[in-house]
């Protein structure tokens, strides 16, 4: 015949254990949220990161749509070194443009777009019948000013460049 021993613990031995439980439980729980509060924090910024980027491509496209609709301008060299950079109104939108105040008018207002990007630039360059249109952001806003492009290197703009015949 075997016996069972019981063991009987009292109240004393008990106390304390269900704070000891209480805690660890939180501690896991606090990582847990943590972890999540690190997950969201990396998703808002890649979403942000993915509207700029399609902000910039929009804006890409709204300068190529500018040099096909201004085929006098285009003709004449006025787009052939474009840069946002100084671009003033030229004033002429209520009395007139020529296809050149249009072209400085088109780097005026895609300037102004541009501003809706952090550190947002851009410009365009003719190599033959071929322009390239480009728009530069700070997409880490690490306050980079490099025009080179270079993913690799933390001084250089993020940018986007497109290749359009007008």
């Amino acid at each position: 015949m075997s016996t069972f021993r019981r063991t009987s613990y009292s109240r004393a031995a008990q106390r304390g254990l269900t704070l000891i439980e209480v805690m660890v439980a939180v501690l896991v729980m606090s990582i847990g949220l943590l972890g999540m509060a690190s997950l969201q924090l990396n998703a808002l910024r890649g979403n942000t990161g993915a509207f700029w980027r399609s902000q910039a491509t929009w804006f890409a496209y709204d300068m190529s749509d500018r040099l096909r609709s201004n085929q006098p301008g285009v003709a004449s060299g006025a787009y052939d070194a474009l840069d946002t950079n100084g671009a003033t109104d030229p004033g002429c939108i209520t009395t007139g443009c020529t296809a050149t105040d249009m072209a400085d008018y088109d780097a005026f207002a895609w300037g102004q777009m541009l501003a809706a990007l952090p550190a947002g630039q851009g410009t365009v360059t003719r190599n033959g019948d071929l322009f390239t249109v480009r728009v530069y952001w700070d997409d880490a806003r690490s306050g980079a000013t490099g025009l080179g492009c270079d993913p690799s290197d933390p001084t250089d703009l993020t940018c986007i460049s497109i290749t359009v015949r007008p």
